[in-house]
Order: C-alpha cells, then structure tokens, then sequence
C-alpha cells in the first residue's frame, strides 16, 4: 500500500515513521529544503519537546476541542515521544513548568533524532517538493507538486501545519486541500500570539519585563480569564509568556468589548500596598513623587502610574493626599490597558480553528468524509497552552494516524 504524508513538521514525521514501521510504502513530501523548520524556533531556538506532567493534565491545557484528543494522547503519551527522542540519540531535560528540552538546548538534535527515526524506518522524503494540488477519484488520491505529478497514493496523510510562521512552510495549504475533498473549515484565528493595545503610553515601556504580575481580561466588567506570570512591553502592546497563554482563551470572545488589567503587585492586597507606599513616602518624603516609587516599581513604569493617577510628577512626596496616594496604590493594582487587536495570525505560535473534528475519526485521524484521508497537528482545529503541549498533539495525532492509517 502506498501513502503520501504532505508536511515533514513534527506530525508528519511521526505519522511517516509509525506507518513505515508497519510495512507501508510511505513518502513524505516536505516543501521546505530541510524538516522540522518549525521546530527551530520553538522554545526560543531550543525546541520545547513537550511537557513532563501526568498525561490527565493535558487536557486541562488543551483549549480547544480537548476531548477530541483523548485516544491520542493516551495511545502516544508524552513519555512515549520522550523515550523515542532518547532512543535515537538525544539526552532531554525538564525545566520550569514541567518543560522538556534536549540536553544540549540545541532544537537541531531533537530534527536529527527525528531523522534517524525516519531513516530507521526506511520512509521515502522528498524535500524541496511543495504539493499545491491534490486529486481523489475511486479511492485513489493523484498529488501534483510544483515539480508536477508526484504519483498516485492509495492513502494520504495531511500534515501541513496551520498558517502561523509562514516562513517556516505553514501557508495554510493543508486547509485547501480540505475544503477541496469536502471537509469544513472552522474559522482560523492567531492563537499564542501578541495583542496589541490602544494606549499610547505602552510605547514608553517597549522592552520593560514585569515579572510576577497577574494580567487579567474583562468583558462588561466580567472578568473572563487571569494569568500570574511574565510579560513584556512592546511598541504596540503587550506579549510575553502571560500573554500568550491568554491570547488562546480570550480570542474565542468579541474582541472589541475586552479591557486588560495588569495587577504589578498581585501578592499584596490594597491595604498592604498602602502600608509599603507610605512607608516608601516616609523615606523619600523631600523628594519628587517620580522619585518617590524607585524602590517599588520599574524606573520606566513610573511616569505612567503618576499620569494615570492624575498627580503631577514635580509634586513633592510629602504634599501627596491621602485621596492621591489611594489613586497611586489602585493603579498600580490595576493597570488599565484597552484591547485593540491580536498581531497578525503569520506571528502566532500556533493557528486556532482548521478541520472541523466532527469531520474525524478520534480514534484514527481518518476523515469521515473521504475513506483513506488523514489529518494530523495543527491542521486539525485543536489548539493548547505554551508549554510542549501543542507539539504532543502533533506527536499523539501523527501516531494514531500513522498506525491506522
């Protein structure tokens, strides 16, 4: 039996390799000069394999469509895709928040490893080949590249990606080929990706780093989701660990309708905040208010809490009202940033939205519209948190494709 796989990222190569393993003709079409080019980039250039944490919590992350994902997961769980890595030559890791990294922080080992997988497997790659159509008649499926016809295959995997990082292959071809076989497509959305706000303050801040801090969204004063952690100005808004996290929950909502609040001192409450201010007030009392929070807040941040308390940055320290001080403490307890829009979906982490699950098989990966049709990974509309889970699905998904396939 001959299959094609489009797409040498994670979950082709996965599929590629497990179907190889059983005795099939594969050949994984690749448009890219090398595999894996995503992967380069993932975890900062070190590759944030996956996650170490029981497979149960993994569904807590996944954000959409999480139980689609249960016999994935648990037909190819994180260990499995550790203890593969391991096994053909790569030494891993686990960091903060349960992180997987190869042992030498170079995401170019775990794409070596990934390649004597595929050769271990004997599976045909054919780089530099970019599939721009696909034909299916009488069970057959004709792929024609930019080259010309690559050849009749009697099962196809689509392993393209989602449309983030388009300099790394993930056009969106995958979701084409989809709605050409009959498939639907859920509306795609940037997803793990920087937002931008409306303030033309956060321009002074560009390159500030908050640590511990709590960014919270708001929809008609409802709070809808909160995130503890890291981020960082930009000139256009605000990205950075928290902000991705978050980005995947809040773009299932109206955009225009959400308001941010940054809490800078989430692990005080107003009164204790209160005590340390005036406290601060005490010690630099014969100086200006914009020297007076040097000890409490970032030297860039200043100006904008005093302006955003309407106070007067020349005003002495010891001139500041009770009323004023009280206006000092709920701004730097709440932040106010208004959302304006994320950042295009080519700088997303991952694509939210893709080939509609009620269309596949959970328990195959096989299309329940055209028999011997696979998809695998981001083409599929499953998206997760930072933190190794979105690469998981693509291994759990490869996998059970590549072994029903």
């Amino acid at each position: 039996m001959k299959v094609a796989v489009i797409g040498g990222g994670p979950s082709g190569i996965i599929a590629s390799g497990f179907a190889s393993s059983r005795g099939l003709d594969v050949t994984l079409f690749e448009r890219n000069n090398k595999l894996g080019k995503k992967l380069y980039i993932t975890g900062k250039g070190r590759c944030n394999v996956t996650n170490s944490s029981p497979i149960d919590d993994f569904f807590d992350k996944v954000i959409t469509n999480s139980s689609f994902l249960y016999s994935s997961f648990y037909s190819f769980t994180n260990e499995d895709i550790m203890n593969l890595i391991e096994r053909f030559g790569v030494k891993l890791k686990v960091e903060r928040g349960g992180r997987v990294f190869p042992l030498s922080d170079k995401s170019s080992d775990i794409i070596k490893a990934f390649e004597r997988f595929l050769e271990h497997n004997k599976v045909k790659v054919k780089l530099n080949t970019r599939i721009i159509d696909v034909e299916y008649s009488k069970g057959k499926f004709l792929l024609i590249s930019e080259n010309g016809n690559e050849g009749i295959f009697d099962r196809l995997i689509i392993s393209t990606g989602g449309k983030s990082y388009p300099a790394t292959g993930s056009t969106g071809d995958g979701y084409m080929f989809a709605k050409k076989l009959g498939h639907t497509i859920t509306p795609l959305k940037p997803s793990l990706v920087p937002m931008e706000t409306k303030e033309e303050w956060v321009k002074s801040l560009m390159g500030l780093s908050l640590k511990n801090v709590t960014l919270a969204a708001f929809i008609n004063g409802r709070k809808i989701h909160e995130e503890f952690g890291e981020m960082l100005f930009s000139h256009y808004g605000i990205t950075g660990p928290i902000v991705l996290s978050m980005s995947n929950v809040i773009n299932k909502y109206d955009n225009k309708s959400i308001h941010l609040i940054i809490d800078l001192k989430p692990a005080l409450s107003i009164e204790k905040l209160d005590q340390r201010v005036l406290r601060d007030f005490e010690l630099y009392k014969n100086k200006q208010i914009k020297n007076g929070l040097i000890k409490l807040l970032p030297q860039k941040l200043i100006p904008v809490v005093i302006k955003i308390a309407y106070i007067d940055e020349t005003k002495q320290v010891n001139q500041i009202t009770k009323e004023e001080r009280r206006r000092i403490v709920e701004t730097i307890k709440g932040l106010p940033l208004t959302f304006k829009k994320f950042r295009p979906i080519e700088e997303a982490i991952v694509t939210s939205g893709g080939v509609s699950t009620k269309e596949i098989n959970p328990s195959t990966m096989e299309s329940k519209i055209v028999p011997g049709l696979f998809f695998t990974g981001e083409v599929i509309d499953v998206d997760a948190l930072t933190g190794g889970y979105n690469l998981q699905i693509a291994y759990s998904t490869g996998y059970v494709a590549g072994m029903n396939v």
